[in-house]
């Protein structure tokens, strides 16, 4: 069979602002969810993945928690700013994007919330380098004085209500910059109605940077460069994909973060054999991707010309996503962040579709 050459205007699609969900629904677990088997759709909601998922299947999470990770502030010239942390580095280090009419200078201080001062040590490409003050980790700094960084389409300043429902109910390790929202859906009920409907449940962590909002701009696919973001894997995590897969269970992703992690560990694992890592990944996941860990992903909707779309399409098939996406439209579900979710099955025919 010829391939089919992919390029960026494959990605693309047609959003009425009105489906873009500015708040989330009432109760975490209300969504609609949209399943996708090959080229069989079917109008679902949260709930059902109690009934959709089978005993023995195993749901992998990201335990990510968002950072106060903006903050707004003024240049020792005068200048107002704002600053989007990236990552912490190190205690009193972090990475940050900053927004100003003049790009700041190494050596000038930052004057952050009218509460503490940062220090510019470097520039490091469209990142700079900030020095907090010694006396206080910068996480905590951060969560003292930060703001909760909502999603740029969400187009209002993060309300009480956004400090927990931005955030998924098993959040505990502290560095992404925003959420992994495919988790945002489950709740004490959902995930006590998963377990006893035998399915397990294990975590990774992966911080999620800026980076993922921004869409991709060059025609050549190919030529694309993912931002890095930081991942940990762990022991137990690792026994317990093991055991799934020996029994015939399913690896269920909760989420595109979750993906990622487990199939690049997957991909730097020694003789093909997974094992626990701690690293950097920049894995940019396109059509005719050979899916090594992950049977079932649950997610929400991407943006247009997006990687998260670009990965979604490998996993379940370009075809069948953009129709999934033309019927979810049609129908009126809510995207995005706080918006509905879909359950994708791996779709293994990957010989019909190539990039340039």
């Amino acid at each position: 069979m010829p391939q089919k050459s992919l390029t960026l205007a494959d990605f693309d699609y047609v959003l009425p602002p009105q489906l873009i969900a500015q708040f989330p629904l009432p109760a975490r677990s209300a969504s609609r969810l949209l399943m996708v088997e090959n080229d069989r759709f079917e109008d679902r909601h949260i709930p059902d993945l109690a009934q959709l998922l089978l005993p023995g299947d195993l749901l992998v999470m990201n335990d990510t928690r968002v950072l106060h990770a903006r903050l707004r502030g003024v240049k020792s010239s005068g200048g107002e700013i704002e600053v989007l942390v990236e990552r912490v580095i190190a205690d009193h280090q972090v990475l940050a994007q900053i927004r100003a009419s003049k790009p700041p200078r190494a050596g000038m201080t930052l004057r952050l919330e009218n509460a503490f001062d940062a220090t510019v040590a470097a520039r490091e490409g469209e990142f700079y380098r900030l020095e907090f003050p010694g006396h206080i980790p910068a996480i905590s700094l951060l969560e003292r004085y930060g703001r909760l960084p909502l999603p740029p389409y969400i187009e209002r300043d993060a309300a009480a209500t956004d400090e927990t429902r931005y955030q998924t109910v098993y959040a505990r390790e502290p560095g992404s910059v925003a959420a992994p929202t495919a988790g945002l859906h489950f709740d004490a009920e959902l995930l006590e109605a998963l377990q006893a409907r035998g399915c397990r449940v294990a975590y990774v962590t992966l911080h999620v940077g800026a980076g993922t909002f921004q869409p991709v701009r060059n025609d050549n696919l190919a030529e694309h460069r993912m931002h890095r973001e930081q991942y940990f894997l762990p022991p137990d995590t690792v026994r317990a994909i093991e055991e799934t897969q020996a029994q015939g269970g399913k690896i269920v992703a909760v989420g595109t973060t979750t993906l990622r992690t487990l199939e690049s560990a997957a991909l730097s694992a020694a003789n093909g054999k997974l094992r626990a890592a701690a690293g950097e990944t920049d894995l940019f996941i396109l059509p005719g991707f050979n899916f090594r860990i992950v049977d079932r992903l649950l997610t929400n909707f991407h943006l247009p010309k997006s990687t998260l779309l670009m990965l979604v399409s490998a996993f379940a098939g370009p075809e069948n996503i953009r129709r999934a996406y033309a019927h979810a439209i049609a129908q009126a579900y809510r995207f995005f962040s706080y918006g509905d979710a879909m359950l994708l099955t791996r779709n293994h025919d990957r010989r019909e579709w190539s990039v340039p």
